[in-house]
């Protein structure tokens, strides 16, 4: 228990008077997460968003009360209207979650704080990599995220459990995680199983992969600000088409996915494998090529910027 108290702790992501938002599902992790931010110190708040979405949803939702009445923590708790209709209700439910979480933060001016563990790490690596061929899927999520953060992505499931089991807390089970109708579960239950079987360390592994490709990453994305951010007449967010052309594949393929990302504030998926279409438009004049997500490249008097109309 202290071990791992101690290890959070040295991450830096939960400090002593630091306000946080802590996204308490009532789950093993999240539990985890906030008895660790209270005995730390942080000034902690929790958020618990209700979808109405299982049976047990408002049993969930007790559970969180009378734990956060427990560590003296206030619970916000929000409840959602489920939309009608086709739709991806995974994404619609973190899209409500997230935008709570933001919208208490703000005027706090407080860290929102997730209970991923090493083992959603090592899941959402294999997903993305199945799903996203780009070298993003390989960097998996980084412990700190602009206002958001992670201080349990270096722990284990199973660490976890045994903190949880120690400190006498009680957790939720959540029956979807069984459903073999999501990637994700199919993941957990399916492939990683078979991972370990071709080798013990086989998710070890893949978190040291994903950590060494970060290093590396950073010195790739400094590469890319030098081109993008440029110098002399260049403006920020921008570069000569004609230096676009001169810059290896590689390089070039990176600058594109920046300007397109800033563009859109954030990710934009594929958005590099344009770059060389990108680096034959015109020169003169004004020309502009669709990078998908809602941004296009314009190419004026020479110059490339990313836009989303």
């Amino acid at each position: 228990m202290n071990e791992l108290l101690d290890r959070v702790r040295e991450t830096g992501l939960l400090a002593p008077g630091r306000p946080v938002v802590v996204l308490l599902s009532g789950g093993r992790d999240s539990v985890c997460l906030i008895d660790l931010a209270a005995l730390i110190g942080a000034r902690v708040r929790a958020l618990h968003v209700n979808y109405g979405l299982r049976d047990d949803s408002d049993d969930d939702e007790r559970h969180c009360a009378v734990l956060c009445r427990r560590l003296g923590v206030a619970l916000t708790i929000e409840r959602p209207q489920r939309p009608e209709g086709p739709g991806n209700l995974q994404a619609w439910a973190r899209d409500c979650r997230y935008a709570a979480a933001a919208a208490m933060a703000l005027p706090l001016e407080a860290t929102i704080v997730t209970g991923h563990s090493a083992d959603d790490q090592v899941e959402t690596i294999l997903y993305r990599l199945a799903s996203s061929p780009s070298r993003r899927a390989l960097l998996g999520m980084r412990p700190r995220d602009g206002s958001l953060a992670r201080p349990l992505l270096g722990t284990t499931r199973a660490e976890i459990t045994t903190y949880c089991e120690e400190r006498g807390l009680r957790w939720r089970e959540d029956s979807s995680n069984a459903e073999q109708t999501y990637a994700r579960n199919r993941i957990r239950s399916g492939l990683l199983p078979e991972l370990a079987k071709a080798h013990p360390a086989a998710s070890a592994n893949v978190l040291r992969t994903a950590e060494l490709l970060r290093d590396e990453a950073e010195i790739l994305d400094a590469l890319v600000a030098a081109e993008v951010d440029g110098s002399g007449d260049s403006a920020r967010g921008t570069i000569s088409l004609q230096r676009l052309g001169e810059l290896h594949p590689a390089l070039r393929r990176l600058v594109v996915q920046q300007l397109a990302d800033s563009a859109a504030g954030r990710p934009v998926p594929g958005a590099a494998r344009f770059a060389d279409q990108v680096a034959g438009l015109r020169r003169t004049g004004i020309s502009m090529l669709d990078l998908g997500g809602g941004v296009r490249a314009v190419v004026e008097r020479g110059v490339l910027r990313a836009e989303r109309p």
